[in-house]
């Protein structure tokens, strides 16, 4: 076969596997047996074999190629992929459609259509080829994952016309396909995924496309967020023409009114069992392109759509005991051990239960038939007691008078919830103590989790924090997952902690209500720990911010000669006890009585960083905007704050300008 009959036959084969493709994992309606199929993929992967030069990127041969990558790009989104407003009931809807109708008149037709519980990516076409696929990220810039997209049958690598547009599709994994999954993870003896959300995701940030290839990723497209040389008058118009070029498109139906809305909505919440894949709920858009032009976008999300959500599963199930568990404060919190039972697409076997006084409150009972929910679908929580299914053999629940963990008397303050174990020197405070002094947050220690904390104390190691600046490489390399390389980055990290500043080791303690601005306060306030361990109560409470409680425990605290040993060594393993960055009077006025808010995300520091470079200065971080508020600092997507400072006349500075204040400061 000469170069001329090798390429016609090359285009052919090309042709006839993407409509097959196409006919099998778009419509779900092959006209071929696999067999068939198979044949022709072989002859065109020997005829490209014995071409390369005919080899091109959009060749049903090309969907798996490629060397593993080392890390994702990172790409910006031409059109921002933002996120939805949220309904929970039909209050919610109602309230939806009156503000569209107030902003577009009553004529208004609604498409609704079903919301994938998957992962949001963006698809980009040139000239009709698939050239770059993206993850949603935070919605103005995601990782590029093209390699794993084009693994997956239902995108095609080619349209039906040679067209330039950017879609928008979510990534899923059918219940059927995720239950093969897991039994294949299983045989091989690796963990089983916990739900197809999960899977799917996972599986679109593998670094190998193999591993991608191997997963059963299906995908829906939903929007056009670019396209040239095309105008529609409706968003169905452009879901039916995507149709048209190839694309698995997202299941849709268009109503005049909101009722129809309602009905949908309470149709799907009682039949979403019988997809073959999960949704968590139904998105309602305006149909009509202009109408969405009128009444645009907020800085996270568009006007013109709203996502209800599904009333929260509930499951039925039994409480099988009630178990408590230590905190590093010494707070012992009950937790409910379940008879396992699946809710919202993971298993489920424990559930908080906060205190003693939930617990009295709801009549939670040891051998109790309960229902389950998870809170916004994630945390799992006791809803309530199905009382007339008591058999007279449950137990009443008893918080313990020691402490589980060592023994110690427990107390429950005057005021508080809480009960707690007061002795310092409680395991399970312990380490729980060590895991928060190595946390980012404080002393920022990098390698050493939670599980290189409980070898650690397992193997006698380390007593307290302070054992952590003793350590040696010789120490670690025994331990499991631990090689030579390992331990002398732990040994590293651990080593440059050394030089953090005053206030990191002050929160790092773990002093009861001292958070990271109290700390940073009390640094700035006594420059050194042997000045605040010295100080009275008098002496701190006059610290501004510094309440009464929170006085007697940093009193209390300092007074308990085990913490002051920890102290000692760590000053004598060459931990910094002084306050180095404490900025002079006259900076600290310029910005004092100023009150900042933080949203979105910044380009050049964490909101911790901007946090700590405000109060530096004498200026105060407040959560929520109000009129109090003298400037909102707002980075790429930011919120609900940017709007609700807009409306109260508040003054909006971006990156640039909040430098330019520090820098003149």
């Amino acid at each position: 076969m000469d170069q001329k009959e090798a390429l016609e036959k090359i285009k052919d084969l090309r042709e006839k596997i993407h409509y097959h493709d196409y006919r099998y994992y778009v419509l779900d309606s092959p006209e071929i047996t696999d067999y068939e199929y198979d044949q022709m993929m072989n002859e065109l992967i020997a005829l490209e074999n014995q071409f390369p030069e005919m080899v091109t990127p959009d060749s049903p041969t090309q969907r798996v190629g490629g060397a593993p990558l080392s890390v994702f790009q990172q790409v910006v989104h031409r059109v921002p992929m933002l996120s939805l407003d949220n309904a929970y009931d039909e209050g919610d809807l109602r309230e939806f459609d009156r503000r569209i109708r107030k902003a577009v008149g009553e004529k208004v037709e609604y498409v609704v259509e079903l919301k994938i519980d998957g992962l949001s990516v963006a698809l980009r076409y040139d000239e009709g080829k698939f050239v770059q696929g993206a993850t949603r990220g935070d919605g103005f810039v995601g990782e590029d994952i093209t390699q794993n997209l084009r693994t997956i049958k239902s995108i095609p690598l080619r349209l039906k016309e040679e067209i330039n547009l950017e879609v928008r599709g979510e990534v899923y994994i059918s219940r059927e396909k995720f239950a093969e999954l897991n039994q294949k993870q299983e045989e091989k003896g690796e963990t089983a995924f916990a739900n197809p959300r999960n899977a799917a995701a996972g599986s679109l940030r593998q670094l190998d496309p193999r591993i991608t290839a191997q997963r059963p990723l299906d995908i829906f497209i939903f929007n056009i967020q670019t396209i040239e040389n095309k105008a529609f008058r409706t968003h169905t118009e452009g879901l039916n023409y995507l149709k048209s070029l190839g694309f698995k498109t997202s299941i849709y139906e268009v109503f005049s009114d909101i009722e129809g809305v309602l009905g949908l909505c309470e149709r799907w919440a009682n039949k979403r069992k019988e997809l073959p894949f999960d949704i968590d709920g139904l998105v309602i858009k305006v149909n009509d392109l202009q109408q969405r032009e009128i009444l645009g976008t907020r800085s996270k999300s568009p006007r013109w759509a709203i996502a209800y959500k599904f009333p929260a599963e509930q499951q039925k199930t039994a409480v099988k005991d009630i178990i408590v568990q230590v905190g590093r404060t010494g707070a012992l919190t009950p937790t409910a051990i379940l008879e396992p039972v699946r809710v919202a697409g993971s298993v489920v076997s424990r559930a908080t239960l906060h205190n003693e006084d939930y617990i009295r409150q709801k009549d939670i009972r040891i051998g109790d038939k309960v229902w389950i929910q998870k809170a916004g679908d994630v945390i799992p929580e006791v809803v309530s007691v199905i009382f007339h299914e008591r058999t007279g053999e449950e137990k009443v629940f008893e918080m313990p008078r020691v402490c589980p963990s060592c023994g110690h008397e427990t107390v429950r303050l005057h005021g508080e919830a809480v009960t707690r174990c007061m002795n310092a020197a409680c395991p399970d405070q312990l380490r729980r103590g060590i895991i928060h002094f190595v946390s980012r947050n404080a002393m920022d220690i990098e390698g050493l989790g939670e599980s290189i904390v409980g070898l650690l104390l397992d193997k006698g190691l380390i007593k307290d924090v302070a054992d952590l600046y003793y350590l040696r490489k010789e120490d670690l390399i025994p331990l499991e997952r631990m090689g030579e390389k390992s331990a002398k980055n732990l040994i590293h990290a651990i080593e440059k902690s050394k030089n953090n500043d005053l206030d990191r080791v002050i929160f790092g303690l773990g002093i009861k209500l001292v958070g990271e601005r109290a700390a940073r306060l009390l640094a700035d306030a006594f420059g050194s720990m042997d000045r605040l361990m010295k100080a009275s109560y008098e002496e701190i409470i006059a610290v501004p911010e510094i309440g009464d409680k929170m006085a007697q425990s940093i009193v209390a605290f300092f007074q308990e000669e085990s913490n002051g040993r920890v102290i000692e060594k760590l000053k004598a393993a060459g931990v910094n006890m002084e306050a180095r960055r404490k900025a002079d009077t006259s900076m600290e006025r310029k910005l004092e009585g100023l009150i900042f808010v933080l949203t979105g995300t910044l380009e050049k520091y964490t909101r911790n960083e901007a946090k700590e470079m405000i109060e530096r200065l004498g200026g105060k971080v407040s959560g929520s905007v109000s009129k109090k508020t003298d400037y909102v600092l707002a980075g790429t997507e930011a919120g609900s704050k940017l709007d609700k400072a807009q409306e109260l006349g508040i003054r909006v500075i971006d990156e640039e300008t909040f430098e330019k204040m520090m820098e003149s400061n």
